[in-house]
C-alpha cells in the first residue's frame, strides 16, 4: 500500500501519492475502447455513436448535479438538526475544520441496514447521511472513523468520477444492444445473409452478457478503487485506522443480519456506501463494488501499525463475537 500524507496549504487539503488521476485515467481508456469496438462492430455510424454518447452525457449530468437529492431520496432520508444529532453534527464538524472545508448537511436514513455515505459534486454540496442500523451498533470513536472515510469520498470528487464511469458504462451496454439492429448491414453497405446472421447473433450474445458484463467490471474497478483511497484518506484525517476497521467488521457483520432489500434506486445509491448493503455471497461477490472487507481491513490494520496508532479493545471484541457467528 502506497504511503499517503495528509496536509494543509492555505487551509486546504490536500491528499498525495495515490494516483488517482491516473489510474481513473487507464480504466476511462479500456472504457472507451470497449466503445469503440462496439461501434465499430456496428457498422460505425457516426449517428450511433453521438446519439449514445448524448444519452450518456445527459445521465452524467443528471447524476453528477443532483446526485445530493437523487441519493438522499432514494433512502428516505430525512435532515436532523445538531440538537437531534448531537454526536454526528461534533464528528462532522470536527473533521470539516480539521481538512479546513464546509460543513456538509446531515441526513439519517429510516433504515436498520447499518450504513453511511457522503454524496455531493463538491464540498460546498455535499450531504452527509448515516442509518439509524449503524448509529446503534457503533460507539464514537468507530463514527468518526466511519465519517472520515464519507468525507474523503467528496473531497476526493469521487461523486464525479462515478458519474462518469456510470455514464460510459451505459454507453457500452446501449451499443452493445444497438449491435443486433444495425449488425444486420456489412460495413460496405451491401447485404449478406451469412454476415447478418453472424452479426445478430454476435450482437445478441454482447448485448445480453458481455457488454453489461465489462461495463459492471469497469465501474467495479472504478469504485474499489476509491474505496480503498478513501479508507487510506480517512484514516490519515481521523489519524485513527484501526476505528474505521473496528467499524468496517461491526457493519459487515450487521449487513449479514439485517441486509437492505434489492432495489433498482437503492443498486444506484448502494455504490456510494461504505460497505455493500445488499447480502453477497458466492459468485455474487465478484461483481461487488466494493472491495472485499477482510481486504480493506488488513490494509487499515497495517497502516495503524505504521501509523502506531492505538488499538481499539471494543471493536475488536465485537469483531470476534462476528467472525465466530459465521464460522
Amino acid at each position: 500500500m502506497g504511503t499517503c500524507r495528509l496536509g494543509r496549504m492555505n487551509g486546504k487539503l490536500r491528499v498525495h501519492n495515490h494516483y488517482n488521476g491516473l489510474k481513473t485515467a487507464i480504466l476511462f481508456a479500456i472504457m472507451w475502447a470497449i466503445i469503440m469496438v462496439i461501434w465499430w462492430a456496428t457498422g460505425a455510424y457516426v449517428d450511433t455513436l453521438v446519439y449514445y454518447v448524448a444519452i450518456g452525457l445527459g445521465m452524467s449530468f443528471v447524476s453528477y448535479w443532483f446526485s445530493d437529492k437523487l441519493a438522499i431520496a432514494s433512502m428516505h432520508a430525512q435532515p436532523v438538526t445538531e440538537a437531534q444529532a448531537p454526536q454526528l453534527y461534533a464528528i462532522v464538524r470536527e473533521l470539516s475544520q480539521t481538512a479546513g472545508k464546509p460543513m456538509p448537511r446531515i441526513y439519517i436514513a429510516p433504515t436498520e441496514t447499518p450504513n453511511a455515505f457522503a454524496t455531493g459534486r463538491n464540498e460546498r454540496h455535499a450531504a452527509v447521511c448515516c442509518t439509524q442500523g449503524i448509529m446503534r451498533i457503533l460507539d464514537y470513536r468507530e463514527m468518526r472513523g466511519v465519517l472520515g472515510h464519507e468525507l474523503m469520498h467528496v473531497y476526493n470528487r469521487d461523486i464525479r468520477t462515478s458519474a462518469i464511469a456510470g455514464a460510459m458504462a451505459t454507453v457500452i451496454t446501449y451499443l452493445g444492444y444497438s449491435l443486433m439492429y444495425f449488425g444486420n448491414s456489412t460495413r460496405n453497405g451491401r447485404d449478406s445473409d451469412n454476415g447478418a446472421g453472424m452479426l445478430g447473433a454476435l450482437g445478441a450474445v454482447i448485448s445480453m452478457v458481455l457488454a453489461p458484463i465489462a461495463a459492471s467490471l469497469i465501474q467495479m474497478a472504478i469504485s474499489r478503487t476509491r474505496e480503498y483511497d478513501a479508507d487510506e484518506d480517512g484514516s490519515v484525517l481521523t489519524g485513527d485506522p484501526n476505528a474505521l476497521a473496528s467499524a468496517l467488521y461491526k457493519i459487515q457483520y450487521g449487513i449479514a443480519q439485517n441486509p437492505m432489500p434489492q432495489t433498482a434506486t437503492d443498486q444506484s445509491t448502494a455504490a456510494m456506501m461504505i460497505e455493500s448493503p445488499f447480502s453477497a455471497k458466492g459468485f455474487s461477490r465478484l461483481f461487488s463494488t466494493h472491495p472485499p472487507t477482510e481486504d480493506r481491513i488488513a490494509r487499515l490494520r497495517q497502516m495503524a501499525a505504521d501509523m502506531g496508532a492505538p488499538g481499539i479493545a471494543d471493536g475488536d471484541g465485537l469483531a470476534q463475537v462476528a467472525r465466530n457467528g459465521r464460522a
